[in-house]
């Protein structure tokens, strides 16, 4: 440790020339670390600087090496060889097979008939092979009926009808009481085959089926799989699972399998609730692990926009379990390219591999059979490249923590007790310098965001969707470059006659109190990711201490900065595979996060901030480098280049390349709206394609290729019509407020809606109750809106009390399976005391829409045509919908 780190000015404040030259070519010579020959004093030893070639190239090389080691580790998706349990080609036909029906929404011949006819006859075949073995199969197919609430985008209430599961119990033939639950779902979105989401899972499931059924030795507990047919109608059938079938009340756990994106490895990325023996099972059992704790508390902090059948069997069924998701290559995520030659054969193994082993394990395990009796507490875990899963309880992390936090301000408070630092100066000059990283930090953030708005003003917004690396040479230079240039300034301006060598230590001092102070914080949070902090605390700790001799000794020698960035490896690579989840996940969710979020500023926010935390502890280097002007120039060439190329339109965001797509998402419906007065007649009526642009760019870049979409057929909202007049499928008004109505002929699908008023009473506690019939396609959206001064009271839907308020609207998901009855549904409502006069007439207004995702009714001769002039690279998912209101 240093025996003192009092800064010593040894020349008039201000000036610049400290550093000593290099003329004579010299390699890592030692110099007077600031002396400029003043006779009145005379450095105490000679040190070693960092060359500005050498500080940058071993940086560099440091990154760069760390960066291809994650990606090598993302690779490798299979460690070692198959065992030979889990059969990766038969899964694969099973893959095969069932996208080969193409796209397969609720309520579809494809999905009802075609799939579950499919996955009856491989479940039959499994069940009729191990027939003579330890172990008996029963399937069961249940078509629930049910409503719920749920707070997704924003809060809507759910209402289906006789949506389909396939569920097969496997258990020892002595029977069992205790079941895992195994739950992947067939369904799609509408013109997508859905490899990945979720096709896949299911053919692994099946495969997985049949290893177990074939085990010579008998299970312990059983395993229910449960092939469901309506996940993508916003979590449907695994709630009609776990709320009415019989077979629920057995069930202890349950392991999902889900997909974000399309193939490689699968990640898991919620566990729990407070159920330690999951993960623990998953640590022990997982052949090719690959977990994240961190991934759990940013996916349940609701910042992505997405959901899976987790929250179901957590809320509605009390029951813990593990998500598993494919994340790579969003990109794709719910367009017609989600196919299955996508999906590597070694993605399938793995996953194969990684759920029949814990399946296993779990299963043979006697916690299976009380597992509330282990209900206590979270874990702590996370995988290093993927080779082993660290995991403990969260207790025991949050006393880890505070040891390191503790010997951190140990190592801070020796220092700032040491000779010479008498009357708090270290104390003062440690928290200067915390000023200046954090200003740093400021400006920095600040620059980037303004340099973000002139993106966005330039119409060059998302040039990064097709060109990831170019925002880290946009966005990243110039943070980087931000950062370099202040502390030059504040070393030659500020720190003027104070040694370098002392800056150098102070500085990293400074990187080690900011992650310390984010360490408690975190922790005292409840949060179990502060092992990130954490681990950027204890490693560099560790490392300084080790090498604080020859630190002091030798000052910035090549061996001690190659030692020190060895020192910094391990929680480097692993926080730099943490910014590759960030921008796996959330690049491709920009190109469907809608018109209102501003992808520049998330994307330079997301860059900056991963820069200034990779930055952190090479600030050290700075202050130890002879200069930096050679790196600023640098900086900047990789920025004006880049600039130059964005805004010269020569990165444009979307591909159609067919190794690696990259399209833009555009919704687009034919649609006739009708519009009723408070008599039941038809105040007015129209007809045009509504369309949507899922992310921020809009139309810009389709106008030039169907002029008709333009600026000139722009909506605007009539608030006075439930969710604005339009056919909104799910409530998403709030994210994609700029829309396009191209006029267009009526539409006439062949089987209509049938919206009719059964009944109307006023209730002896003054409400009004109304009873209404409707008959249409599978799918179809409720809107409610009150009148000022009116209110729903209560309703047949969820528990029977209206939820999530929509400033001032209901929306009602519906959707069915195959034969299902009108729906019948009825709301009370409390008449307004005093009508509003410039309102509409009557109490409420409500509206019903259409949706016709497949079948003759789903196309027309106009969409048809509109949908051809499209260019390759947009991917314009399209349907017929009708919309009507009546006023009551």
């Amino acid at each position: 440790m240093e025996s003192d780190t009092t800064f010593r000015r040894i020349k008039p404040f201000g000036t610049q020339n400290y550093v000593a030259q290099d003329t004579d070519g010299s390699r890592d010579r030692g110099v007077d670390n600031g002396y400029n020959g003043d006779p009145k004093r005379k450095p105490e030893v000679s040190l070693y600087l960092l060359r500005e070639g050498l500080a940058a190239s071993l940086v560099s090389v440091f990154i760069l090496v760390l960066w291809g080691l994650v990606h090598l580790s993302l690779q490798q998706l299979v460690i070692g060889k198959p065992s030979g349990d889990f059969n990766a080609v038969r899964a694969r036909q099973h893959l095969e097979k069932i996208t080969s029906v193409g796209q397969r929404p609720v309520g579809s011949h494809e999905n009802e008939v075609l799939t579950v006819g499919y996955l009856l006859e491989q479940i039959e075949n499994i069940r009729v092979e191990t027939a003579a073995g330890p172990h008996k199969v029963t399937v069961d197919v249940q078509r629930p009926t049910g409503t719920f609430s749920i707070d997704f985008l924003g809060g809507f209430t759910s209402f289906y009808d006789r949506v389909t599961n396939i569920a097969v119990r496997l258990e020892p033939k002595a029977g069992s009481q205790h079941f895992m639950l195994a739950n992947c779902h067939f369904d799609t979105v509408a013109n997508s085959p859905g490899a990945s989401d979720d096709a896949v899972s299911c053919a692994v499931m099946l495969e997985v089926l049949h290893s177990l059924a074939n085990q010579s030795t008998p299970l312990l507990h059983g395993v229910v799989f449960l092939f469901n047919g309506a996940e993508e109608n916003i979590l449907q059938a695994s709630h009609g699972f776990i709320t009415q079938h019989p077979w629920a009340k057995q069930v202890r756990a349950f392991i999902n399998l889900e997909a974000a994106g399309v193939g490689g490895k699968e990640v898991v990325f919620q566990t729990g609730p407070e159920n330690p023996w999951l993960v623990q099972a998953y640590v022990q059992a997982a052949k090719h692990p690959f977990a994240s704790v961190v991934g759990q508390e940013v996916f349940q902090s609701g910042i992505i926009p997405s959901d899976t059948d987790f929250r179901i069997y957590r809320d509605f069924g009390n029951i813990p379990g593990i998500d598993l998701a494919f994340i790579e290559n969003g990109f794709i995520y719910h367009t017609k390219y989600d196919t299955a030659d996508r999906i590597l054969t070694d993605s399938i193994q793995r996953a194969g591999d990684n759920i029949l082993a814990v399946l296993k394990y779990l299963v043979n395990s006697e916690k299976l059979a009380d597992s509330s009796e282990y209900r206590h507490g979270n874990m702590v875990f996370y995988d290093l490249l993927g080779v082993f899963v660290v995991a403990y309880p969260a207790r025991v992390g949050t006393i880890l923590n505070y040891m390191v936090a503790t010997a951190t301000f140990l190592y801070l408070a020796k220092k700032a007790s040491m000779p010479g630092n008498g009357g708090g100066r270290y104390v003062r000059e440690l928290a200067c310098a915390t000023g200046v990283a954090v200003l740093s930090w400021v400006v920095t953030l600040l620059s980037v965001l303004i340099l973000a708005l002139l993106v966005t003003l330039l119409g060059s917004s998302m040039f990064w969707y097709n060109h990831f690396y170019a925002s880290i040479c946009l966005y990243g230079a110039a943070a980087t470059g931000k950062m370099v240039l202040i502390h030059t300034l504040a070393k030659n301006l500020y720190y003027g006659g104070v040694r370098l060598v002392e800056l150098g230590d102070l500085y990293f001092d400074v990187s080690l109190l900011l992650w310390c102070c984010s360490l408690v914080w975190l922790t005292q949070q409840g949060l179990c990711s502060a092992y990130v902090p954490m681990l950027m605390v204890a490693f560099p700790l560790a490392t300084r201490l080790l090498l604080a001799r020859e630190f002091k000794n030798r000052g910035a020698s090549l061996k001690y900065s190659v030692l020190y960035l060895l020192g910094l490896g391990l929680p480097y690579v692993h926080f730099m595979f943490l910014i590759w989840v960030v921008f796996e996940i959330f690049t491709p969710i920009m190109g469907r996060s809608g018109t209102e979020i501003p992808p520049e500023v998330v994307m330079a926010t997301l860059v900056t901030l991963a820069t200034i935390f990779l930055s952190s502890f090479f600030l050290h280097f700075i202050y130890l480098a002879r200069s930096t002007k050679w790196i600023l120039a640098g900086l900047a060439s990789v920025f004006v280049v880049t600039f130059l190329m964005m805004s010269c339109g020569f990165l444009f965001p979307y591909s159609a390349s067919p190794e690696s797509p990259r399209p833009k998402r555009v919704f687009l419906q034919h649609t006739t709206r009708t519009f009723h007065n408070l008599q039941g007649q038809v105040e007015s009526r129209d007809s045009g394609l509504w369309i949507n642009s899922f992310d921020y760019t809009g139309i810009q870049h389709i106008t030039p290729h169907i002029p008709d979409i333009n600026d000139s057929i722009r909506t605007s909202c009539r608030e006075d019509r439930p969710f604005c007049g339009y056919p909104w499928f799910l409530p998403l008004k709030f994210l994609s407020k700029k829309n396009w109505y191209l006029p267009a002929p009526e539409v006439s699908p062949s089987s209509p809606v049938e919206f009719s008023l059964l009944s109307r009473e006023e209730t002896s506690w003054g409400t009004v109750k109304m009873t209404f019939s409707v008959k249409g396609p599978s799918h179809m959206s409720l809107y409610l809106m009150p009148h000022r001064g009116a209110g729903l009271s209560t309703w047949s839907f969820g528990d029977g009390t209206p939820q999530f308020d929509l400033s001032g609207e209901y929306f009602v998901f519906y959707s069915r399976g195959l034969d299902a009855p009108s729906w019948i549904f009825w709301f009370e409502i409390q008449p307004p005391r005093d009508p509003d006069p410039s309102g509409p007439e009557g109490m409420i207004s409500v509206a019903i829409s259409t949706h016709y995702f497949f079948g003759q009714d789903s196309r027309t001769a106009q969409l048809e045509e509109v949908l051809r002039r499209f260019p390759s690279w947009a991917f314009p998912s399209s349907w017929v919908s009708t919309y009507d209101m009546y006023r009551y």
